[in-house]
């Protein structure tokens, strides 16, 4: 079956020119506790493979030379050419490879990916809660819990997000009512506040889910949602 290859994309929702200007802006002055918090986040997860799978990078913005050198190999999943391009001089053209499965738009690449070898770790970066949306969301959650179900893997994703910043972040009871309480979830993080939220479709991706606040830019904030899966037989 001849599977859809990934497109470059210079502007996208998860990445694109306009990005890498925020990154540029803001990186320093706004995402630092961000990026730390993504980075106690890598240093637990432990997964004991050699090869790294990277679904929606950009250009690494929130991955250290530390959590990659864990690793013997390095795939990486961008439809952003400028981003494969940042990247590759940071890392080296050796230490990772470029590949085209386009794991979003076509369910036999996201099946391909699931049958990589077992010690094949896969991370999707900040991914999933932009290229999907609250109605493509579970379809797609599903066809990728099946895919993926004998591998490592972990995700960092949107939640939701606003233009105000929210009152609180997901507590235990929250998680513990897992997506179908998302709405709700989203009333209380912004309680008392007149604005816009945006459900980006992910709140409960994971059962083991932990949440951090970005301050994307000046007035652009996102829950960000953190899991883990492991398979069964480790």
């Amino acid at each position: 079956m001849s599977r859809t290859a990934l497109r470059n994309r210079w502007n996208d929702p998860s990445g694109g020119l306009g990005y890498h200007w925020r990154a540029r802006r803001y990186r320093v002055r706004l995402w630092q506790p961000y990026h730390a918090r993504v980075a106690q986040w890598l240093a637990a997860w432990q997964p004991p493979c050699r090869t790294l799978v990277l679904v929606g990078p950009s250009a690494g913005y929130a991955l250290s030379d530390e959590f990659i050198a864990r690793f013997a190999h390095c795939v990486v999943l961008e439809p952003d050419p400028l981003a494969r391009w940042l990247l590759k001089r940071r890392l080296g053209a050796a230490r990772c490879r470029f590949e085209t499965l386009d794991v979003f738009d076509d369910p036999a690449a996201l099946a391909a990916l699931g049958t990589r070898a077992a010690d094949t770790a896969i991370l999707f970066c900040n991914v999933i809660g932009q290229a999907l949306d609250a109605d493509t969301a579970p379809p797609w959650r599903a066809r990728q819990h099946a895919a993926l179900v004998n591998h490592h893997w972990a995700s960092w994703h949107d939640c939701f997000s606003s233009t105000v910043a929210p009152v609180a972040l997901p507590d235990a009871d929250d998680i513990a009512r897992g997506a179908d309480a998302s709405a709700e979830v989203a009333r209380r993080l912004w309680a008392g506040l007149r604005c816009a939220v945006v459900d980006h479709g992910t709140f409960g991706w994971l059962p083991e889910t932990q949440h951090a606040l970005w301050h994307l830019a000046p007035h652009q904030w996102h829950v960000v949602g953190w899991g883990v899966h492991r398979p069964r037989s480790t």
